[in-house]
């Protein structure tokens, strides 16, 4: 590690954690004088009644305002769909509450009612960070997911003209998290163990990023041990509450840590993660992603690889382990299983070395390379 530079180390929103933590909903909107919130949800969340039964514990706040169409990766169009509900009801807040796609979406509406179009001047990658000002509307973030950790971070990934894109900024952090492990109780068991190696994928990609952030490393570490040590469980018995609850802390710390840099998994994942088609969920791109480049990876950070063997306890090869706990909970063997045709891959390597995240990889990474980690996660 490189003592030379100077660490940004920077944490914003104030969480309520633990069961429960949704029915503060109430006081926090009076805390921060929102009274007609726009809530922005999933039609799966919405069906469920889980949305439903977080605003129904409000009593007399309101009126609520509903857009529960948000697409599994959120998109541009929806947006500015929820933007237009949003200025035509007059709201003045938002309630996001569902996984990382509607906590996303519910940023690119905070933003887009308060900035000039279009949307795709704000990317990262276009130097938008400097053009988000403070003058974004505030966001109550309530995550029914343990994978994104989106509630804490301050980022959005957005679908912009078949790009997955980028918008960054601190005035992006949502001004309160609720985070419930009560609602995640009846999620199934795909969806619980492709959340959860999101969660996990982000931890140990940040642990592994060369950027200097102790913190953010050692909450990067608490979070690979209590996924590594529950995702099983948590898939297997979803009433396990314990389970339930590290796997959400894991979630949230893997957001805290991720300012950190993320790597070459998530440089891959994005641009898959806008490929026609249906939908390609990003947690389980990480997972199918993660062993090859754990492979990839090690020979630049031998140290930590031995912390996360202990860690673990894991012996031998950690990408082979990462493999054999996808079997186990029932993920894809590789992306030619999840739909990804060989085609696509030469693009998709193009679109990764140009990712914000290529620059943190633990190793440099080229178009080359991908192409290769690509290939090796295809599976057979």
């Amino acid at each position: 590690m490189s003592v030379d530079g100077i660490a940004t180390i920077r944490y914003l929103t104030t969480t309520s954690f633990g069961f429960g933590a949704s029915s503060l909903l109430e006081k926090v909107l009076g805390e921060l004088g929102i009274a007609r919130p726009l809530v922005v949800t999933d039609p799966g969340v919405r069906a469920a009644g889980v949305a439903d039964g977080v605003v129904d514990r409000t009593g007399d706040v309101g009126p609520f305002t509903w857009f529960d169409r948000t697409p599994p990766n959120p998109t541009e169009e929806a947006v500015l769909e929820a933007t237009e509900v949003f200025r035509a009801a007059g709201c003045d807040g938002i309630v996001a509450i569902g996984g990382g796609s509607s906590i996303d979406l519910a940023k690119g509406v905070a933003l887009m009612a308060t900035h000039p179009a279009p949307l795709v001047d704000y990317a990262a990658v276009n130097g938008g960070v400097e053009r988000i000002t403070s003058r974004v509307v505030q966001t109550v973030a309530i995550p029914t997911t343990a994978g994104t950790g989106s509630e804490v971070g301050r980022a959005a990934m957005i679908n912009v003209e078949g790009r997955k894109l980028d918008f960054m900024s601190p005035h992006l952090f949502p001004a309160r998290a609720l985070c419930d492990p009560d609602l995640t109780l009846e999620l199934p068991p795909y969806l619980t163990a492709a959340t959860g190696m999101d969660a996990f994928t982000h931890c140990l990609e940040t642990y592994l990023s060369p950027l200097v952030n102790p913190p953010a490393e050692a909450i990067a570490l608490d979070g690979v041990e209590r996924a590594g040590r529950w995702i099983e469980t948590a898939t297997a018995d979803g009433q396990n509450r314990e389970a339930r609850w590290n796997m959400m802390m894991a979630s949230t710390e893997g957001a805290l840590t991720f300012q950190k840099g993320l790597g070459a998994v998530h440089a891959m994942a994005h641009p898959l993660g806008a490929l026609d088609g249906p939908p390609l969920h990003h947690g389980t791109l990480n997972a199918v992603l993660l062993p090859a480049v754990l492979r990839f990876n090690e020979p630049a950070a031998p140290a930590k690889f031995d912390r996360l063997r202990q860690l673990i306890g894991v012996q031998g090869d950690l990408g082979a382990w990462v493999a054999e706990l996808n079997a186990r909970l029932g993920l894809p063997a590789g992306l030619a299983a999840m739909g990804v045709p060989a085609s696509v891959l030469p693009r998709i390597a193009a679109d990764a070395e140009q990712d914000p995240a290529t620059e943190t990889n633990a190793r440099p990474v080229t178009r080359a390379d991908y192409e290769e980690l690509l290939r090796a996660s295809m599976g057979s």
